[in-house]
């Protein structure tokens, strides 16, 4: 997970066209990074939802802020602060997200209803269910007659489950991961909840839409997972998924052109490094080609019968499950304080935060109210 430059782009950095957020002192500013120069954008489009409503491939009329290597970014945990934060790359836009897109993730969901959000029945768990329904469900396309089929065969062995409902039926799960505006980015803090003793990163790729329904670019995203409340009901999937500082996008969102397409998110590895306090090391990735249904159907089903004017991005899940034990034999992997998770694939850079408890995270104080009062404040709301 090396990068050639001092912060953590794309490999092929020069070649990209980048937009992203940063905190200049003033308060959030919207940036559009090209052959490595960066471009503060604001006097023209004063979000980063306006930005790409009006996006046609160009550069729009922006301050030259300098080389990106330069603006002397640092992570939260630095002893070293730097002037400039790197914030999550979007703002009014809703952040969505798509679950159980995997053969892999939907028997882990399945463990963890089945061992009721207890991480030391789940090894028995996923022995079972690999030996009565092995790799059969990487193979089914969802909503087809095959899976009709096999959902009547385990439904006959009462291994049928909701979360089987949405890997393998016609519709696939989307809820909303967290609010407007509340997502941290590159080199902040993610948070778990306190009282969570069975959870992960997630790594993923999430897709930037535009309030036409366009999918216009794309980022990283650590969707933060509570294995132990959503095992216990499924009902609890909000307190698993949207609380403080548990959505993290970035570094920036890659515009698609012609060096970067959908194809090259079809086809991304996104690889996972786990670095503990305590020496622990954890290695994964999630290859995109294994995904069930493809981003842009993930996307129609999300904008079917809704609207976003602002925007959305979409998690579009992923394939990693972390099973191998951290400290007690068969209790699995769960966080602890202090780990640094980086999610990372070649085309899209690196994103980096550490882990803490949702209360010890610095807490979300700016909302839209306040976005407006700052863009008012700084002259840059126009009619």
């Amino acid at each position: 997970m090396t990068n050639t430059t001092s912060f953590p782009l794309p490999h092929d950095w020069r070649d990209a066209v980048l937009v992203g957020r940063l905190d200049l002192g003033e308060g959030p500013t919207p940036v559009v990074v090209k052959e490595g120069r960066v471009f503060d954008v604001s006097a023209t489009a004063p979000t980063t939802a306006q930005l790409l409503e009006k996006w046609n491939g160009t550069v729009p009329p922006g301050k030259d802020l300098g080389d990106i290597n330069d603006l002397g970014l640092s992570t939260a945990w630095s002893e070293t602060k730097g002037n400039v934060k790197l914030l999550a790359p979007v703002d009014l836009q809703c952040v969505k997200a798509a679950g159980v897109t995997f053969a892999v993730s939907a028997m882990e969901r399945v463990i963890e209803e089945r061992a009721q959000g207890v991480p030391a029945r789940a090894r028995a768990i996923r022995e079972e269910l690999a030996a009565k329904i092995g790799t059969d469900i990487r193979k089914v396309v969802p909503g087809s007659g095959e899976a009709q089929k096999l959902k009547e065969a385990l439904i006959a062995d009462k291994l049928w489950s909701q979360y089987l409902e949405v890997a393998i039926g016609p519709d696939a799960e989307v809820f909303t991961k967290a609010p407007p505006l509340s997502s941290v980015g590159w080199g902040d803090y993610v948070g778990i909840r306190t009282q969570s003793t069975w959870n992960n990163p997630e790594p993923e790729v999430v897709i930037v839409v535009d309030r036409a329904g366009k999918a216009v670019g794309a980022t990283l995203g650590n969707d933060v997972n509570l294995r132990d409340y959503e095992g216990r009901s499924a009902l609890l999937l909000g307190k698993a998924k949207d609380n403080n500082a548990a959505s993290a996008l970035g570094p920036f969102i890659r515009m698609f052109d012609d060096k970067f397409t959908m194809d090259h998110v079809r086809n991304a590895v996104v690889e996972l490094e786990i670095v503990g306090t305590d020496n622990y090391r954890l290695e994964g990735k999630s290859t995109m080609a294994e995904i069930s249904r493809d981003p842009l159907e993930l996307v129609k089903q999300t904008i079917s019968e809704h609207q976003y004017p602002d925007g959305f991005v979409l998690y579009c899940g992923t394939l990693f499950a972390p099973t191998q034990d951290r400290d007690t034999p068969g209790a699995g992997f769960t966080h602890k304080e202090g780990d640094v998770v980086r999610v990372s694939t070649p085309k899209l850079g690196v994103l980096e935060n550490r882990v803490t408890t949702c209360k010890q995270a610095p807490p979300w104080s700016f909302g839209i109210a306040d976005l407006m009062k700052n863009l008012l404040k700084r002259g840059l709301l126009k009619a």
